[in-house]
């Protein structure tokens, strides 16, 4: 479960970058609240980004598939009833940002607003009606702009992103932690409904594009999928595959899997599988030309790894807003910060608690040691919860939640630890499917992560790290408990079975000294 580009690997035990939460700063305070459009040839949307601001919440989220760029090859003009559609969402936009205190907002547009003859007309009636400015950005900014919501959600990100719109596709590169190489085409499956000579002549504009846009970038071995039709494809590979964590950001895929995917689609009648995934009908129209784009672009740049972003332009402009100190941040771990100072009963509890779990790790990679921190961060944020369900809702919340820097086994991992937070066994849960994500060395860890935990919480109203401390002693079998002497009121019958729960999950016997009281 390694997070991109490793970037845990020099994580101090003293929290390191992790210390003082960036979003107690002025700095990250000014993007508390951020409204964002972007005016795309397949849909409009807002989005107004709220929280922790390097991983920031999504306060609203709204689109309208308006189809600006339909029919735009032909006509050289947008959409008609495009053009009306959109231009009542961005009139209801802007009255929703100013009831929300995020006016003014980023509006930008893109492939169909800067090909249309009557673009820069639609521009100027936005602005008189609404009191929108937009800006009609090129395509090689567009790319730059995706790629760097691609490194809001992966600090680490290493390869090509590749967004697709309506109306056009752009290439662009991420390696230590920027944006380099750049290049846009019209290979949005809009534009290329317009191509006139039927399959062959469409299929031969696939080839010559994608091999223009390879030429410009390069290849690696990791692609980064952004955009509507790459996450209906991803969708639509989980169902085949019967995947049972229905998160796209992060799914990853192979070459080999896409393949089978699109001749899966191919056999299969496009209404149905819409039905079953729950894909609108406008974007599951542009899947076939969509996977014909796709297996053209990884027969080309013969990737390794493929990764889908729901992170893409709108998250850039946000990126493009942060300090250099904030873009450095853990986005898990500052998304965990403030849900722990927004959410638990005892906010800065959480890193006492790590400290206390901490030797059950002392031999762990610098990856397993992040997620016990974000769980240790986590796992009082759900106690307004029921108790019969406390643990359902941290799983939920683990596994569903919008965190960046975290894959699916990430998300697996830090859910089952925090339902044995609150919860010894785990079999009957209506979660077991997504077990199977982890192999059986992650599902003992994770066990014993939430166990140490369960039993850390027995000294909440103390520093536990100072009244009791875990030496686990595996060669001789033993995890022995060292209480102070302040602490033996606090050892209780709970404690003690919690305490023989978790060396259980470790395989070790129990053995419980007491030192001189203070």
């Amino acid at each position: 479960m390694p997070m991109s580009g490793e970037m845990a690997a020099e994580a101090h035990e003293d929290w390191g970058p992790f210390g003082e939460p960036i979003f107690e700063s002025p700095s990250a305070r000014a993007l508390s609240r951020v409204g964002v459009v972007d005016v795309g040839s397949n849909s409009v949307r807002l989005v107004v980004f709220d929280g922790a601001a390097r991983s920031p919440a999504y306060f609203f989220n709204e689109k309208l598939m308006c189809g600006l760029g339909a029919g735009l090859s032909e006509t050289g003009r947008l959409n008609p009833k495009g053009r009306e559609r959109a231009l009542e969402a961005l009139r209801r936009f802007a009255l929703l940002a100013e009831g929300m205190g995020a006016s003014p907002m980023t509006v930008i547009a893109t492939a169909a607003m800067r090909e249309a003859k009557d673009g820069p007309d639609f521009v100027k009636q936005v602005k008189k009606e609404t009191g929108l400015r937009m800006w009609v950005i090129d395509g090689k900014e567009e790319a730059r702009l995706t790629a760097q919501g691609v490194l809001l959600g992966w600090p680490g990100a290493d390869g090509i992103v590749c967004d697709i719109g309506g109306s056009s596709m752009e290439l662009a590169q991420v390696r230590d932690g920027g944006v380099g190489k750049r290049e846009t085409s019209p290979l949005g499956p809009l534009k290329l409904a317009g191509v006139q000579g039927g399959n062959k002549a469409v299929s031969k504009v696939i080839r010559s594009e994608v091999n223009k846009l390879v030429k410009a970038v390069g290849n690696h071995r990791r692609l980064y999928l952004v955009g509507g039709s790459w996450r209906a494809i991803a969708r639509l590979d989980m169902e085949r595959r019967g995947y049972p964590l229905l998160v796209l950001h992060d799914y990853h895929m192979t070459p080999k899997a896409i393949r089978e995917t699109i001749k899966w689609i191919g056999q299969n009648d496009l209404e149905e599988l819409r039905t079953r995934t729950g894909t609108s009908a406008t974007r599951m129209a542009l899947v076939p030309m969509a996977c014909e784009v796709l297996e053209t672009l990884i027969d080309r740049l013969k990737p390794e790894d493929i990764f889908v972003s729901s992170y893409g332009v709108r998250e850039g402009l946000l990126y493009e807003q942060m300090s250099d100190e904030q873009r450095r941040r853990d986005p898990l771990i500052e998304a965990c910060q403030f849900a722990e100072a927004s959410s638990s009963r005892i906010p800065g509890f959480g890193r006492r608690l790590y400290d206390f779990v901490r030797p059950v790790f002392a031999d762990a990679v610098p990856e397993q040691r992040r997620l016990a921190r974000a769980a240790c961060l986590l796992h009082d944020t759900a106690w307004r919860a029921h108790p019969d369900y406390r643990h359902e809702v941290c799983f939920d919340n683990a596994t569903r939640a919008n965190l960046g820097g975290l894959d699916h086994q990430g998300r697996v991992f830090l859910g089952l630890a925090l339902l044995h937070r609150y919860k010894n066994n785990r079999e009957g849960t209506r979660f077991e499917a997504m077990f199977s994500l982890l192999d059986k060395d992650h599902l003992r860890m994770a066990e014993t992560l939430g166990k140490a935990m369960r039993f850390g919480a027995m000294f909440t109203m103390k520093n536990p790290e100072q009244m009791a401390t875990l030496h686990p002693r595996p060669d001789e079998g033993v995890l022995e408990l060292q209480l102070s002497g302040d602490a033996l009121g606090l050892f209780g019958e709970v404690a003690e079975a919690r305490f023989q729960s978790l060396a259980r999950a470790m395989d070790l016997r129990t053995m419980v000294t007491v030192t001189k009281a203070g």
